[in-house]
């Protein structure tokens, strides 16, 4: 069913965006290094280009984060059970060089390992960065010194990682490459980044998302296959993509993407899968048998019942929950007055994903970060929810300092730490609403304001729609003109541009 909408995507107004000129919230933190841009700006005449800036500040806010871990690296990760905590330094780590059988060895996935968690409970492309940072950790010493020089290693690794995903994100929106400081400079991504390896599969789904911007499904589907392979979350994107090329009628562009990740996925898990079943498995069935855990509305529901709740109970529900949001996601691409971006759904299935969820970690954050900064790159909505995830971050190690102090209970209640649960949960769910706001009238969204489609949709920008649904399918003929630059849109083809260029 075509909508109605039959005039020509294109982008009027090829400059860059200046931040400072749009965002007031950027225009006033620009004060600390000159003020926002002039009119009569030399702009790409310096060595100094967005790209160099904005990678060099990741590796510097990486830097700080490291840096904020130094109490932990001196001891507290090793001496007293709670010290780690109340430094609020915690990483999983160090502590798995030995649990996990890097310090003997051992083989992940086919070595078995003592205690509760017979095989790595990873996916195996995690795995493959875990050993690979075990073989450049030097063996002698203590395992203290050892644990230590696995730490950096690791740490060295994910910073490059860190690096990437800030290029990839700067890179994605041609007109907006600015807004890549957004996750250079979020706080929470600093404070969470060597909690565990979850950068990886962020860095690869960034440069997947890179790759679909610039209309190369193949190489996006691939990619995003070995994100897969990373951490699980990352095969959600291929939902809200499905949709939104059915929309758009772009079916070869989808199943092509589709093919890429499938066989680039298969190609890492399949060797393992039939050497060692038992062992690659063990992932999967540790999902599943997980218990409630921490950050999760499930937890507060779980400690104020008079029962704690069943784990197959929580995952049945969890997953009706995870069902009804990808149909409200699906609902809304179909139905909404303008195809919605692919970053803006991109971010609500991610984040259903993660309120829905049984364990809410500090960490699953980085997750979300690229996504926000491409779905709304306002600075005062996406410094509102960076709060809410710090105050998360502090209130998790506060409250596990109160849980191993023994009777000291020095750190926060159970009461308290409900609350910094709740801030950071209804923190996700305002972004959400911003963005839903967005798609449905979206003459408030800040890219479309400055005059583009979809810079991240590749094919999908400026795509004619040959499927909606409801008002989508009937516009109003008398509408009122939008705000901000005028855009034509649904196109025959794609917008007039190079392709093929990074």
């Amino acid at each position: 069913m075509p909508s109605a909408e039959t005039t020509r995507a294109s982008v009027h107004e090829p400059d860059p965006v200046p931040p400072t000129r749009e965002d007031p919230v950027a225009a006033a933190g620009s004060e600390l290094f000159g003020g926002p841009l002039g009119r009569r700006a030399l702009l790409g005449t310096s060595w100094w280009t967005p790209v160099r800036i904005v990678a060099l500040v990741a590796i510097g806010m990486f830097a700080l984060g490291m840096v904020q871990k130094l109490p932990c690296y001196d001891g507290a990760w090793f001496f007293g059970a709670s010290s780690q905590y109340t430094h609020a330094c915690y990483s999983d780590i160090p502590h798995l060089y030995q649990g996990r059988g890097f310090a003997d060895g051992l083989v992940p996935y086919f070595d078995k390992l003592e205690g509760d968690m017979e095989y790595l409970e990873y996916p195996v492309l995690t795995g493959v960065f875990m050993e690979v940072a075990s073989w450049l950790t030097p063996g002698g010493g203590s395992i203290q010194d050892q644990e230590q020089v696995y730490w950096m290693v690791n740490a060295g690794m994910l910073m490059a990682c860190a690096a990437v995903i800030a290029v990839c994100v700067t890179r994605t929106h041609r007109r907006r490459p600015w807004d890549g400081l957004l996750v250079a400079l979020a706080p929470a991504y600093a404070l969470t980044a060597t909690i565990n390896w979850d950068l990886l599969a962020v860095a690869l789904t960034a440069a997947a998302m890179l790759m679909w911007s610039r209309s190369r499904p193949l190489a996006f589907g691939v990619l995003l296959g070995l994100a897969t392979a990373a951490k699980l979350y990352p095969v959600l994107l291929l939902g809200p993509l499905l949709v939104l090329c059915w929309r758009a009628g772009r079916w070869r562009a989808f199943g092509t993407a589709l093919l890429g990740a499938a066989g680039s996925w298969l190609v890492v898990n399949l060797p393992v899968m039939l050497l060692a079943p038992e062992g690659w498995s063990k992932f999967y069935t540790f999902s599943q048998e997980r218990g409630v855990d921490f950050g999760s509305f499930w937890l507060i529901l779980s400690q104020r019942a008079e029962e704690p709740l069943v784990t197959d109970t929580v995952n049945t529900w969890a997953t009706l929950l995870m069902l009804l949001s990808c149909a409200g996601v699906a609902a809304l691409t179909l139905t909404a007055p303008r195809r919605p971006r692919f970053a803006q759904l991109a971010f609500l299935i991610v984040a259903a994903f993660i309120l829905t969820n049984k364990v809410y970690s500090p960490q699953y954050v980085l997750w979300l970060v690229p996504l926000a900064v491409l779905a709304r790159p306002k600075w005062r909505d996406f410094l509102i929810w960076q709060a809410c995830e710090v105050a998360y971050f502090l209130g998790i190690w506060m409250y596990l300092a109160y849980t191993t102090s023994g009777d000291a209970h020095k750190g926060l209640p159970q009461e308290g730490y409900h609350l910094a649960v709740a801030v950071h949960l209804l923190g996700t769910l305002y972004l959400c609403a911003v963005i839903v706001r967005d798609i449905l009238l979206p003459e408030r969204d800040v890219v479309r304001r400055s005059g583009d489609d979809d810079p991240s949709g590749g094919v999908l920008d400026g795509a004619r729609d040959v499927f909606v649904l409801g008002a989508a399918a009937r516009p109003p003929r008398d509408a009122e003109p939008s705000e901000g630059p005028y855009v034509e849109w649904g196109g025959d083809g794609e917008p007039e541009k190079d392709s093929r260029s990074l």
